[in-house]
């Protein structure tokens, strides 16, 4: 049998004591004609591969690049240098795949993030990007471990939707009708979409949650985990255009629940990458450290990468309502001082990132749940508070905000009676005949019911220390970039 191996990760975390062993790997250096540091994407961790000089021909070691994949057997012995318990003496060498090092873009030295997204099909078989990866792949498995326990069931939303869930407009079109001009019209001169493959006009969804409340009606609660996309022109540290979101519905859950369970979700995912990629971690904790070694003190993290999720699962979150918070930051001599890149102007305002990094960072130091948002800034299915104020209407929402980042959740409880929903979904502007499908939970048994969204390369920026969005999806989508 030809893959007949051991990964090195596995191998790194035995005694070495003579036994023969079979690896796979690409080389990250040759040395001496002798030292091989091989790595085959378990760890970043290489195992060093010794050469008995004369043993190998000289053609064979030639081939030995950078990025060369080969197959060694041999018998692990403890190391006689530093820096590693074991050598693999090798016993016979093949060359899967040869790396001609003068095109090799990756050479074995520090390269920076902007260059590796210029070769984001090679950045993978870097440490950083080893690293992020693998925690990644945690996370993901931690969020569908943690939904199963609770026995939620795993729904698939549509991707091509004719629904505007957050009602921004910003989505992206679906179509097979020609964009040269030839698209049948109708009188007005608007495109006629009943012509097209859905007889109507689509888009690729921006949010799964409409079809999972339909799920949550029948089922309890479910989840869904996949690919939204946001038409949105923002060429920032934060946005991309393609990006994954978990989302769960849950039936007879109120806006407390939600945020129990929010909570409670945050702290098992990252539980869940603290234990099982405490080495990854540790590693992008040091790297983290060193890029922020450039900066001015005052923009230094005052918590390391570790400290940062320790003290995520350590302080229970602090829960005030939206009108707390914004006096709280009129109130603060930061803003009296004018240090808000956007002032505090008063109750009814969006706010920014710096003012909720504020919130979490500065004033409470622990992660903050802010909620009972004014409903003129929330979306139509959000359920209005009842007993509020002339002019100050707000709904059930919740936001969950965490150290370095802002917001990292979205929820709330939803409008689950249905008069309300349709006088609000008129006063927007959102056409009630064409939710009728989404309504009809309304009139068939409606119960108090609430949900919320996690962007998903939020939470692995948040987990890694990454600062940049477009560094921890394997290929980031964003304007002017679809290029891998």
């Amino acid at each position: 049998m030809f893959n007949k191996r051991i990964k090195i990760r596995e191998l790194l975390a035995t005694e070495p004591a003579g036994q023969e062993v079979t690896v796979m790997g690409w080389v990250r250096t040759f040395r001496n004609n002798q030292f091989i540091a091989l790595n085959d994407g378990s760890t970043n961790n290489n195992l060093q591969v010794v050469l008995e000089l004369g043993k190998f021909p000289e053609e064979t070691l030639k081939r030995i690049t950078t990025s060369a994949s080969l197959k060694i057997t041999g018998t692990i012995v403890p190391s006689l240098g530093k820096g590693q318990k074991m050598d693999l003496n090798a016993a016979t060498l093949e060359v899967l795949g040869d790396s001609d090092a003068e095109k090799y873009p990756l050479q074995p030295k520090k390269h920076s993030l902007e260059f590796l997204r210029e070769i984001a099909h090679l950045r993978f078989r870097t440490n950083t990007f080893g690293s992020v990866f693998r925690v990644r792949h945690s996370l993901a498995f931690a969020i569908h471990q943690f939904f199963n326990e609770k026995g939620f069931v795993y729904m698939h939303t549509p991707i091509i939707t004719a629904s505007d869930a957050e009602g921004a407009g910003e989505m992206f079109r679906v179509t097979t009708l020609p964009i040269d001009g030839t698209a049948p019209k109708n009188e007005d001169g608007s495109i006629n979409f009943k012509e097209d493959f859905f007889g109507r006009s689509t888009n690729l969804t921006v949010s799964g949650q409409l079809e999972g409340e339909l799920g949550a009606t029948a089922f309890g609660e479910i989840y869904t985990f996949g690919p939204t996309f946001r038409a949105e022109n923002s060429n920032t540290t934060r946005h991309l255009a393609e990006f994954w979101m978990i989302e769960p519905e849950m039936a007879f859950y109120d806006l407390e629940d939600n945020m129990n369970l929010a909570e409670e979700f945050i702290r098992y995912i990252i539980k869940y990458a603290m234990e099982h990629n405490r080495e990854d971690l540790e590693f992008l904790s040091q790297r983290l450290a060193e890029e922020e070694k450039a900066l001015p003190q005052d923009k230094r993290s005052e918590m390391g990468l570790i400290e940062k999720l320790e003290f995520v699962l350590n302080n229970n979150f602090e829960r005030l309502t939206y009108t707390d918070a914004i006096e709280i930051l009129r109130e603060s001599n930061h803003n009296k001082k004018k240090k808000f890149q956007y002032p505090v102007t008063g109750w009814g305002m969006d706010l920014q990132s710096e003012h909720e990094r504020f919130l979490v960072e500065k004033h409470f130091k622990k992660p903050v749940i802010l909620y009972n948002y004014p409903a003129a800034i929330k979306a139509f299915y959000m359920r209005q508070n009842d007993g509020c104020a002339p002019g100050q209407q707000t709904v059930a929402a919740m936001d969950i905000l965490a150290p370095g980042i802002g917001e990292i959740v979205g929820g709330s409880q939803r409008e689950e009676r249905q008069e309300n929903l349709e006088n609000r979904m008129k006063e927007i502007g959102i056409p009630v005949e064409e939710l009728w499908w989404y309504l009809d939970t309304r009139r068939f048994g409606t119960v108090p019911h609430a949900g919320f969204g996690l962007g998903f390369e939020r939470m692995v920026q948040f987990v890694t220390g990454m600062t940049n969005i477009r560094d921890v999806i394997a290929f980031p989508r964003t304007p002017g970039s679809a290029e891998f």
